[in-house]
């Protein structure tokens, strides 16, 4: 998988493409088109179009991005568009949806059975959300910052502020210093990053990402903000100070780093508030969407494909 990011940070606005499984609950309709086939759930959408869907999983994170934008700023910061493999015809329940809701979202892309990925560069979106790993793995692979939305019924946290957590390698930063690990083990990872303590890591695919919350950051008071980030991470000293030195290289301020060397992260992302939690290993993801929404974003050694 190429360490490659091509698109780099434009405009001053923060674009967000989520998919309509990632922003409600979907999942009786899913069953449909399981079990039954496409033109079963196509009848069943047009039968329910009228029927407003209950939340999803990112629904409550999509809430607060648009919150932002009534947060007395001089003009929006934050866009959320709709990217969807239904058809228009069977999207009429989302979009019905969306209004019912009261969520400022006006574009859409509605594919009918094909990825709606081609779209995310057409519409400079700068993260993109969605309930299809092949459609995230195609997003990561061509340098965006992606994650695949887990099932998860935890409840949304419903103070005003928007709170994201990152991992740390393969997510913020790349994989470098996580392959040392997996191929040469602890003692040769914590040597590594001991003598490399002043090298910057290079960027992972959601640097781009932090750096744009981190724009719309500082446009407050830091004791005013309505974003508050977190690094939430396996690493232990003395491994942490590469990370530190590499975000104040960044120039980009995260609010609360959690250096666990090795503690399951769920109750920690529970007591920090999260809104979502963005790892890329699989076995954190899956204790973490106990506790908090959580996005896999499959990048990196953890997520190549072994052979032989």
């Amino acid at each position: 998988m190429s360490n490659t990011l091509k698109p780099e940070i434009t405009g001053d606005r923060l674009v967000i493409g989520i998919a309509s499984r990632a922003l409600f609950d979907l999942s009786a309709s899913h069953h449909v088109f399981e079990t039954e086939g496409v033109e079963a759930y196509c009848r069943y959408q047009i039968e329910h179009e009228d029927d407003p869907l209950q939340p999803g999983v990112a629904f409550g994170l999509t809430r607060k991005l648009l919150a932002l934008n009534d947060a007395g700023l001089d003009h929006p910061r934050v866009e959320v568009i709709l990217l969807s493999r239904n058809s228009s015809d069977t999207g009429l329940r989302i979009f019905n949806s969306i209004r019912h809701h009261r969520l400022d979202i006006t574009r859409a892309a509605f594919t009918r059975g094909e990825s709606p990925f081609r779209y995310v560069p057409a519409f400079g979106i700068h993260l993109f959300l969605s309930a299809n790993p092949d459609d995230v793995r195609t997003a990561l692979e061509a340098g965006y910052a992606a994650a695949t939305i887990l099932p998860s019924h935890v409840g949304q946290n419903e103070t005003a502020q928007l709170r994201i957590a990152f991992d740390g390698d393969a997510v913020l930063f790349s994989d470098e210093a996580e392959r040392v690990f997996k191929e040469e083990g602890l003692e040769a990872f914590s040597s590594s990053e001991l003598s490399a303590a002043k090298q910057p890591l290079p960027g992972g695919p959601f640097k781009n990402f932090l750096g744009m919350l981190h724009r719309i950051q500082s446009e407050y008071p830091p004791d005013a903000s309505p974003i508050r980030t977190a690094l939430v991470t396996a690493r232990g000293a003395p491994a942490h100070e590469r990370v530190i030195r590499t975000l104040r290289h960044w120039g980009i301020r995260i609010d609360e780093s959690l250096f666990l060397a090795g503690m399951g992260k769920g109750p920690f992302l529970q007591a920090f508030g999260a809104d979502i939690f963005f790892d890329d290993q699989q076995k954190h993801c899956e204790s973490a969407r106990l506790h908090v929404p959580t996005g896999h974003v499959p990048h990196g050694i953890a997520n190549e494909i072994k052979h032989g």
